[in-house]
């Protein structure tokens, strides 16, 4: 009676199980920044190594292209000169941005509690009770946040020493020299990373050009077509400021960002609250086509994706949850897409 030929047992270097590997280390990896509130210091790695390699191989540059090692100290070095020049010429602005924030959050608050007496009174006093509640509701949690703020000098030094160190390291990847001959471990953890670099480059190209567009377009409007019926928004330098940054979270900043213009409005007149209202709803018919043609063609999401996953990431993870649920969506749908399975 002859034995049965015996299956090869999987060895650990075959492709298969390196990739499988990979793949768990980077979801622990994602999750662990998450849980430990590195996500600054991980988009910093992304974006420091994006610039440098875009410096190192930028064809625009021509004969003067700088090498890798040149580009990785030049992404290095800006940083700090720029924010030495900003130190040294605007002290007050810088140190003082949570103050002004704080201070533009109390003034919401107030405005909230205010709209009922600002309402004509025949359209006040049909107001139920529950709107009442509801307002009242708003402006204890807009006071809170003013509070919360009070601490954001020390923990925004700290985010911004670890997003700084996050960019060295992603500019020295660059820079440093590389194997030539790469172990099936390391190929696979760099084709990882390179598809991690590709959704994070989707992302934030696409974002910044919306966030870009949305500041502009609330700067003309609050320092250029308002002053010229002499209306004046308070704290509209904060507001514009918020925009962007605000901006930069698909979808859910600029909810945020809509119903802060709206309530500043309000805080001076009615009408210029409804006047903003108009305006935002403007700007929205033009971002569904950016949106339509910036991010829809770069990462092939819809919206009710995005939605989802940023719910998602913020019930469990809160605010970074937030932030990184389309970065780490976008890298999902890579790595599926690679494979063929969507």
């Amino acid at each position: 009676m002859t034995p049965k030929p015996s299956t090869p047992t999987p060895s650990l270097s075959t492709p298969r199980f390196v990739n499988a590997s990979t793949y768990v280390l980077t979801g622990v990896v994602c999750l662990v920044v998450l849980a430990y509130g590195m996500l600054p210091g991980l988009l910093a790695v992304c974006l420091g190594f994006m610039s440098t390699q875009a410096l190192s191989t930028s064809r625009r540059l021509g004969r003067i292209r700088p090498s890798a090692f040149v580009a990785a100290a030049w992404v290095i070095v800006v940083p700090l000169v720029l924010f030495a020049l900003v130190l040294s010429n605007a002290k007050g602005m810088v140190f003082s941005a949570g103050a002004q924030y704080e201070a533009l959050l109390h003034h919401l608050a107030g405005t909230v509690l205010e709209i009922r007496q600002k309402l004509p009174p025949n359209l006040a006093a049909h107001l139920p009770d529950e709107l009442v509640a509801a307002q009242a509701w708003l402006a204890a949690y807009l006071q809170s946040q003013a509070h919360a703020l009070t601490g954001f000098g020390s923990a925004g030094l700290q985010g911004g020493l670890l997003a700084y160190v996050g960019l060295v390291i992603g500019a020295l990847i660059v820079g440093s020299p590389g194997v030539e001959h790469a172990a099936p471990l390391r190929a696979a953890a760099r084709a990882r990373a390179r598809h991690f670099i590709g959704a994070f480059r989707q992302i934030v190209v696409a974002q910044f050009w919306i966030a870009t567009f949305n500041a502009v377009c609330t700067a003309l409007f609050l320092f250029g077509a308002l002053p010229l019926f002499e209306v004046r928004i308070p704290y509209s330098g904060m507001l514009v400021a918020l925009t962007f940054f605000a901006g930069l979270i698909p979808i859910v900043g600029n909810l945020l960002c809509n119903g802060v213009l709206t309530l500043a409005g309000m805080s001076v007149a009615p009408m210029v609250g409804l006047a903003c209202l108009v305006f935002l709803i403007a700007i929205h018919k033009f971002e569904y086509v950016i949106n339509a043609k910036v991010v829809g063609k770069r990462t092939g999401t819809s919206a009710w994706e995005l939605l989802t996953v940023m719910f998602v990431g913020e019930a469990i993870f809160g605010v970074a949850g937030l932030v990184a649920a389309p970065l780490y969506y976008a890298y999902i749908k890579r790595e599926l897409l690679e494979v063929g399975l969507v």
